[in-house]
Order: C-alpha cells, then structure tokens, then sequence
C-alpha cells in the first residue's frame, strides 16, 4: 500500500516508540504524585517541555502547554485570546480555527475574514485592513492545510502589531511543525502544533504561547501545565512528540529538500491533460493539491484506493463536514466544477521515488479511464 496522505496523519516512527514504550509499562505513574517516581515524571516532562520549545523558540521567552491535539490548541488560543471587539481571520484556516471563530460570533463577537490569494495564502493587504483599534485578535494558518501555501506569519505578525500594538497574534502551526524551516518571532504571541502529523502520536499537542501574555485555563480541574490546561498528562504521547520532533529537526533541511524532490517528481510524471495542479511552486513540499478536471475526486480517492493508493480530497478534519465542496478551495476563487476534482497528496521523509512514480501512473490510469467512462 502506498500511503500518501500524511498531511491527515502520520505512521508512527518506530524507533520512537521502542523508546517510549517505558512510559506506558514502567514509567507509568502520575506527574503529579508526591511520591519520588511521579515526582522524577514531573521533572522528567519539565525537560521535555524545554527541548521541544528550543526546536522553534526559546523558553526564556515563551512557554509550551501540552494539550489534548492540535485542535485544542487551536480553540485555546482563540477562546483564550478572542475576548472582546473583533476578531480578524482567513478563509483559508483549518477547522479548529474557522469553526472556533464561528462559535465566537454567536457569542457576540464580530469577527472578520479576509481574503485569499489564488494558492491558498492569506491576501495580506486585505487582512491589514480588517484590523482595527478593536481587534483582540488575529489568526493566520502557517502553512495551508488543504493546498500547502506557506504564510509568512512573522512579518504578517509584524504588520499586525504595526497597526494595533495590542492585538495578539496566533497562528496554526500544525502542517509546519517539523517540515519547514521556521522560528518563532518576537510579534507571534500563540502558536499551535500537534504530535500525529511527524511520526508521533495521536492525542497530543501543545500550545506555545509568550510568557508575558496572560491567558486564563481552556479545561479546569486539577491545575496541571502551570494551570493553564488541567487533566493527568500523557506522558507516553508526550515523550513520542519529544522524541519525533527531535529526530525530524535534527534533518528538518535534508527531509525538505528530499520531499521537494518528490514533489517535483510526482508534477512531473502526472499527466497535465488531466490533472491541473494548484499547490504554489514556493509552498511547503509535504502538500501537493491537483485537481483531476471533469472527475469527482471522491470517486478517484475510492478506485486508487482498491488499487493500493491512499490519497485525500482536502482536510481530513472537514470530511465529516456535509458541504460538497471545500471552503477553502472556494475561496482560492476555484469554480465549483473543479473543486469538485481536488486530489490531495501528500508526503513524508519516508516515501521514495519508486512510490511517487507508481503512484502518478495509478493516478493516470484512474482518472483517464473515468473520464473515457463518461465521454
């Protein structure tokens, strides 16, 4: 099985999980006991929180809160920071994000969407101009999920500051967590990342924020992670995070340039009579989102799959969504017809050539054989 769907989720890496199995047979206590063992956990997870944080900040300045999932973070961050006035976002934001900001609204909170450009990013110019001396604030996606344009959410951040010093800055790190090169500025106050999308696993994620903003609890209760997200900690998804993040960043520039490879090659070998690629040329390279013209993608997802091909049609995230097309690829100003067709695929450090080559001649063979069906 060719599995090319790792923007939805990622194969745990093996090696990680040898190392971490400790955590659930023997180092299996509670961080918050008294006692030396859960005591020694406490410590253990304080070190822990310090490693991942130097991957793309530094804990002098910022302070890592472990959640649940990325989507936790997510709502966190705009439950925590969207507190009064107005609320600036995009329309190309991932579901944790758009729907959390939806709830908002039916809570009094006017929120404002700005535009995208044709690939996916943010238009800046538009989002700059939605903020206000009222705007609590501002979330922007860093890498888009659905078709890999990468924002620039530094100097986005930068610009928003410009306009309204107050405003707080949160963005959605999850789809450049561990593949793109990136550190945390000093204008981004919230940043989200999750353990499942680098080959850790599901049920772990983590919130970076600014240590000078003070922000109140999302989920009360026993006042673990300084008291700002209560609940026993995962120790075993949390060391698998540690040490995934840590074998990802210690290769981060040679993955990104191998997957850049395997992005190119799979542009290369599928047909350009049916399939039209959106995905930008500067965009993150794990992310390749094509549309098959004239066929429904869901269809073609289906028949690869009996084939040996594991592909998407978006966010994994939207597909209990009961809306026929994606918001997003709406918004990038594609018609109805061809979002009807978008494929997405997406890869790992893991995939190799010989499975971007059979994958493309399965793609090929699939959609030209539906679209003689149809003529």
């Amino acid at each position: 099985m060719i599995y090319l769907d790792n923007a939805a989720t990622s194969k745990p890496d093996v090696e990680c999980l040898k190392v971490a199995e400790q955590y659930l047979t023997d180092k299996f206590y509670n961080p918050s006991a008294l006692y030396a063992e859960g005591y020694n956990l406490h410590r253990e997870i304080t070190k822990i929180r310090s490693n991942i944080l130097n991957l793309i900040a530094n804990d002098r300045d910022f302070q890592l809160i472990f959640t649940s999932c990325g989507t936790e973070a997510d709502n966190q961050a705009i439950f925590c920071g969207g507190k009064r006035g107005n609320v600036v976002t995009t329309y190309g934001e991932h579901s944790a994000v758009f729907s959390a900001v939806n709830e908002l609204k039916e809570r009094g909170i006017e929120v404002r969407f700005a535009a995208l450009n044709s690939d996916g990013s943010v238009n800046v110019e538009n989002l700059l101009n939605l903020i206000d001396s009222n705007t609590s604030l501002v979330s922007v996606i860093h890498v888009n999920n659905e078709t890999g344009a990468v924002n620039d959410v530094n100097a986005i951040a930068k610009a928003v500051k410009m306009k309204n010093s107050r405003t707080l800055f949160h963005s959605d790190g999850v789809q450049a967590f561990g593949k793109i090169p990136f550190k945390i500025g000093k204008d981004i106050d919230l940043y989200s990342i999750s353990s499942h999308k680098i080959g850790a696993l599901k049920g772990t994620g983590a919130l970076i924020k600014r240590k000078n903003l003070v922000i109140k609890p999302y989920i009360y209760g026993g006042g673990q992670e300084d008291g700002l997200r209560s609940g026993t900690e995962n120790v075993f998804g949390i060391k698998m995070l540690e040490l995934a993040a840590l074998k990802r960043y210690g290769v981060l520039n040679e993955n990104y340039n191998r997957v850049r490879q395997l992005k190119e090659k799979m542009i290369q070998n599928l047909d350009s009579g049916l399939f039209t690629v959106l995905s930008p040329e500067n965009g993150s390279p794990y992310i390749l989102t094509v549309v098959a013209d004239g066929v429904r993608g869901e269809i073609i997802l289906h028949e690869v799959n009996d084939k040996g091909l594991i592909i998407g049609t978006g966010s994994a995230c939207s597909s209990n969504d009961k809306k026929r097309y994606s918001r997003v690829i709406l918004s990038c100003g594609i018609d109805e017809a061809k979002a009807d067709g978008v494929l997405r695929l997406s890869f790992c450090p893991e995939t190799t050539l010989e499975e971007v080559v059979k994958a493309a001649g399965i793609l090929n063979a699939t959609v030209k054989r539906r679209r003689e069906i149809m003529e």
